[in-house]
């Protein structure tokens, strides 16, 4: 009993301590100018940070003529829906195994992406759903795929 009594008032002292205590919360500055960051991310040279291919150089970004006419349809109709998609609707081309491909990213949760051929059919859905994997038909389409290019972003 008499050792409880004892360490009484340590315990009263560490609790205060405890409750007096505020920590200290830092948020480092950002020296950019707001300016330059929105240059920077909404540049149509700039390359998708998630991934290291290069862009190819034989189409220019944006460069409606290289469109094919099914594309062209399904960017007029991914522009003129009433509401944009989260996130924002994005075409983007590569190459996969010497064929041009066409990717369009899932409109929201647990959706699939689709891959397109450069005819317009539908080759397979390489990411999204409930695994995040797709449907399984293109499992290299991660790892084979080159020559990324930017081809459509939604502007809204």
């Amino acid at each position: 009993m008499r050792l409880i009594f004892s360490l009484a008032p340590l315990g009263a002292l560490l609790l205060a301590g405890a409750c007096t205590r505020r920590p200290e919360v830092s948020t480092p500055a950002n020296d950019t100018p707001r300016e330059v960051q929105s240059e920077a991310t909404s540049s149509p040279s700039t390359v998708n940070p998630t991934t290291t291919r290069p862009a190819s150089s034989t189409v220019a970004m944006f460069d409606t003529t290289a469109r094919p006419a099914w594309l062209q349809k399904r960017i007029a109709e991914l522009g003129a829906s009433e509401k944009p998609q989260n996130p924002k609707a994005r075409i983007l081309s590569y190459r996969l195994d010497g064929q041009l491909v066409y990717y369009f990213n899932a409109p929201c949760c647990d959706q699939y992406s689709t891959l397109y051929s450069a005819k317009g059919t539908v080759l397979c859905h390489p990411d999204g759903g409930f695994t995040g994997r797709g449907d399984g038909k293109c499992p290299d389409f991660e790892k084979s795929r080159t020559e990324e290019r930017l081809v459509w972003e939604d502007p809204r």
